[in-house]
């Protein structure tokens, strides 16, 4: 399964911020990687470089590779709406990101590899494909023989954020998406305005 299998600390560090979750090293660099370390000269970038980078940023956060967010950007084209906005909510609506929002796994790597070792059921059904677009009315849960693993019970219990656009059951270990989520929803740091820009020239 193609997926990034590459350093973290040195991706957050270029971006400068914490997109696979907290990181150590990221607080000791707060600079970007590079031999010559906070002393390197950084000149300006051109307006192609932002876009790329607010690209290649979001495809690491949603741990997506180029050709399947070349593949969402064309869907999101074709949706009626604003395209960028359109982009998020599909990226947002994959099942390995349901997975994180809704706290069954600490981060989307290990979501990632929740679903793809079938931990994971939608509707009931057993589901192992983290690019699976959840729908309204969707329930997403656990397995039951998955329901006393260490790693997805820690992850529960530590789990505090809410989402609108999810609903948890914590007795049953399975949530409900109650709505696709809207911009204001989406809590990613991420312009997706230069990512339309820079797949329009």
């Amino acid at each position: 399964m193609a997926r990034y299998r590459g350093p973290k600390s040195k991706i957050a560090r270029r971006f400068r911020e914490p997109i696979f979750g907290p990181d150590t090293a990221l607080e000791r660099k707060s600079y970007g990687p590079g031999q010559h370390g906070p002393n390197k000269r950084r000149g300006k970038q051109s307006e192609y470089a932002i876009q790329l980078a607010e690209k290649q940023k979001a495809k690491y956060t949603y741990g997506i590779l180029e050709r399947q967010f070349s593949n969402l950007f064309k869907k999101a084209s074709a949706m009626k709406g604003i395209t960028g906005e359109n982009l998020l909510v599909l990226c947002e609506s994959r099942l390995d990101n349901t997975v994180f929002r809704l706290g069954i796994a600490p981060t989307r790597r290990a979501a990632r590899q929740f679903v793809s070792h079938k931990h994971i059921t939608v509707n009931g059904k057993l589901v192992n494909i983290p690019s699976y677009s959840v729908r309204v009315g969707d329930v997403i849960g656990v397995r039951e023989k998955s329901k006393s693993l260490e790693a997805i019970t820690n992850s529960v219990a530590a789990s505090s954020k809410k989402h609108d656009w999810l609903d948890w059951d914590n007795s049953k270990m399975a949530g409900t998406v109650l709505s696709l989520p809207s911009r204001e929803m989406i809590p990613e740091n991420i312009k997706e305005q230069l990512i339309v820009e820079l797949y329009s020239k």
